[in-house]
This record gives C-alpha cells, structure tokens and sequence, in this order.
C-alpha cells in the first residue's frame, strides 16, 4: 500500500493547481464519452455508469474508498438524493477541501482503508481507481499481488450488508512496451507522478475478488481514458504561464511530461481502464 507520504506527493498539492486543468468537479479519473467529446459530461457520464454498478438507490447507504476531492460523494447526495455516503482518503489535502465543501449527508475519513472500521455495514461500495495504490511495485514483484488485491476485496466484503454490490473502477497494465524510451517513461511516471503505486492487471483482479464479489459486469475504456488525458494535457498547456508564476518552473515540466506519458500508454496499449460490477458473495466458502 502507498503510504501516507507517497500519497501527499501524488495529492497534497494545492487543489487550486489541480481546479485549473481538472474539470468543474475536480475528477482525476477517466471519463465517459459514449454521447459527448466534452469532458465535463464524460465525467458525470462516468459517475452515472458507476452508480449504476453499485446497484444504489436514494435509501443506499454507500461508501466511496479513495473517495478524492468528494466530487463522487456530491454527485450521490446531490443528483442521485442519497441520504448517507461515506469517503475515505489517505490525503489530507483532499479530506481538508471535503469538509470545506461541507456536502449535505456526507461524512468522510481520513484514514489508511486498512484501519478503517465502519459503526455499521455499507449498502453499496464504490472505488474510482484507488486500487492502484493498494499494491507497491515492490509486492508486485515479489509475488504478492494476488493476496493484497485480496485482501483489499476481504475488506469491502466485511464492510458491506448481504446483497450490496461494489463498483470498480481501476487502471490496468496492458501490454509491455516495445521501445526502451516508452518503458523509461512509464517507470519515471510511477516513481515521480504515483510513488508506491501501480496498475494492476486484470487477470490478477479476477482471480483476487474470490471468494467475497462475483464479477458481474467489466468495460474497458482505453480510448477514454486517452481522450480524458487529452483533455486534461490541453487545459494545463492553456494555463502554463499561470502555473509557473504561480508554483514554479518545474511544476508544470513535470505534469506536461506525464499527461503525455499517460495519452501515448493509452494510445499504445500500455495501459487501459476498466470498470467492474461486483455482486457480494454473501456465502463466501
């Protein structure tokens, strides 16, 4: 798991640096562009296709792991008229702008997922790549990602009421890149970018979720995901200047040098995104 530090460097900067290339909502995550090419719809279309796997209602009680900026959290209290979500984050700079927001029937945790301890069970979980930073790079290569991905998944389960179901949504690694310099910019983007995190793949996700969620539902979105850092590319390149009389020469370098590694692995096949419906095994053997 990323800890506490690797996070801030991933998170803890200033929100308003994020709100400028970000859309409205401040979603970090890809969006959904099956009817639109504007991102500000994609990314409600995204969080639509997410309650929808949750299987939510307005009397769901639901949590959201990993829950960023609360956007996901405002949009089921607010558009969907959920009376009671929950958020859970490890950034402190994201749980400070939650309570900022101070959303009507939303409470929020800062709080390692692996010391969380809810008073009562969950009718629906939701995750919007969080997964990501539930194994190291270092686990992964010591053979241990099958187990944290799993115990990840335990967790939930025990969080949840019998019948709920769990919307996922993950980057996944994809096919190994073929030039030495694609490779050199992947591993440069994990360590500076996403220190202590990494994609899973899919294939360890299937096998990890038993024996507590079903596999219902999985779409993958990697064209979305290239148009959503596309997106995100030409709006921080639209505020350069900004950014760097603001927070400096090298900031925007770095995060221009990322969002093009992320539209060319999304473009090459690198990388994808998917997103699951999970159903709760709710006799797990």
């Amino acid at each position: 798991m990323s800890n506490k530090a690797e996070l801030a460097v991933s998170y803890d900067l200033d929100p308003e640096f994020f709100r400028l290339w970000l859309d409205s909502g401040m979603n970090y995550t890809c969006g959904v562009f099956d009817d639109t090419d504007d991102l500000e719809a994609a990314q409600v279309a995204k969080l639509g296709v997410l309650h929808d796997f949750a299987r939510i209602t307005p009397a769901s009680r639901v949590l959201d792991i990993g829950c960023g900026w609360g956007n996901n959290l405002a949009y089921l209290t607010r558009d969907r008229h959920v009376a009671r979500a929950h958020g859970i984050t490890l950034s402190e700079a994201q749980y400070s702008e939650i309570l900022r927001r101070g959303l009507p029937g939303v409470t929020v945790s800062c709080v390692d997922y692996r010391d969380f301890a809810p008073a009562e069970p969950f009718d629906a979980v939701q995750s919007i790549c969080m997964i990501e930073h539930v194994c190291t790079p270092e686990e992964a290569r010591a053979g241990q990602a099958v187990a944290r991905y799993r115990d990840y998944f335990r967790r939930a389960w025990s969080w949840t009421a019998p019948g709920a179901h769990f919307a996922l949504q993950t980057g996944l690694r994809d096919r190994l890149p073929r030039r030495p310099e694609e490779a050199r910019e992947l591993r440069w983007l994990g360590e500076n970018i996403f220190p202590g995190g990494m994609a899973p793949r899919a294939e360890d996700l299937v096998v990890a979720v038993a024996p507590y969620w079903e596999v219902m539902q999985l779409r993958t979105r990697r064209e979305d995901y290239e148009k959503t850092t596309t997106h995100w590319r030409a709006r921080l390149r639209a505020h350069e200047e900004e950014i760097r009389d603001r927070w400096g020469q090298d900031l925007f370098d770095t995060y221009d040098r990322y969002l093009s590694c992320c539209v060319n692995s999304f473009a090459r096949r690198h990388m994808t995104l998917s997103q699951w419906c999970l159903r709760r095994v709710d006799d797990p053997a």
